[in-house]
């Protein structure tokens, strides 16, 4: 007679950028072993293949292309799924800022991590009185790259900067015309970013400043100084620090 099958629990969240119900499992041991393998591996691709398997998984809902999900919703869905597998509860060191060396426990619940998104925000950015660029958000590969990148000595930092805004356009358009990015390859979208103006590219910089990221803010007293610190956490891999 075989062993019996383990019942996994199931839960629901509502993604941040749709608001769509989606129902998740926690990891299952042997997902959590292929995502240690694959972090100590320090390969880039083992890394990407092995967090897009796990979450595409652990995602019950038909229909759902994690691969085309913002990273804001990946990060949501990652926290989560994490939480349900080893525990409500964050445990975390932050340094307080008054002294910028006293370092703090805290604990954070994983239901008071929100998704914040500033009304300024917009995906639609003015080049000039004629000309306007519709961005995207970064797509799973790049939330990898962000979270679990290893360093790659041969691009620079501004040439992955470019990479990465290349990679968000979705559509420039004018009143009568409009050329799609996906119809042109990466090095055509960085040769058209570089003939943006200062002034231009601060916008640019400015929609990924403002783009919608997990946050939460920790209220901690230095136990040194005894001064009240405010602590803003954001993005994913602060969560895991």
């Amino acid at each position: 007679m075989p062993l019996p099958t383990i019942e996994t629990p199931t839960y629901e969240l509502r993604l941040p950028s749709s608001n769509k119900k989606i129902k998740y499992r926690p990891f299952l041991v042997k997902e959590e072993k292929i995502l240690i393998i694959a972090l100590e591996s320090k390969n880039q691709n083992e890394i990407t293949n092995a967090v897009t398997d796990v979450l595409k998984k652990c995602i019950l809902t038909r229909g759902v292309d994690v691969d085309s999900l913002p990273t804001f919703d990946i990060e949501f869905l990652f926290l989560n799924i994490r939480a349900k597998s080893i525990g409500e509860d964050i445990k975390l060191k932050v340094t307080c800022p008054d002294d910028g060396e006293t370092v703090v426990p805290v604990t954070i619940y994983v239901d008071e991590i929100k998704v914040i998104k500033p009304d300024d925000h917009t995906t639609d950015i003015v080049i000039d009185d004629k000309m306007t660029m519709r961005m995207k958000y970064p797509s799973l590969n790049q939330f990898i790259e962000n979270n679990f990148s290893m360093d790659d000595e041969s691009e620079t930092v501004v040439d992955k900067t470019f990479k990465v805004v290349a990679d968000c356009i979705d559509t420039v358009y004018t009143g009568e015309d409009a050329w799609e990015a996906k119809d042109y390859s990466i090095e055509e979208r960085v040769k058209f970013i570089e003939q943006l103006n200062s002034k231009q590219y601060k916008r640019v910089e400015k929609f990924f400043a403002s783009m919608p990221k997990l946050s939460h803010t920790v209220e901690v007293i230095n136990p040194n100084t005894k001064e009240k610190n405010s602590i803003v956490l954001e993005g994913l891999a602060n969560f895991f620090a």
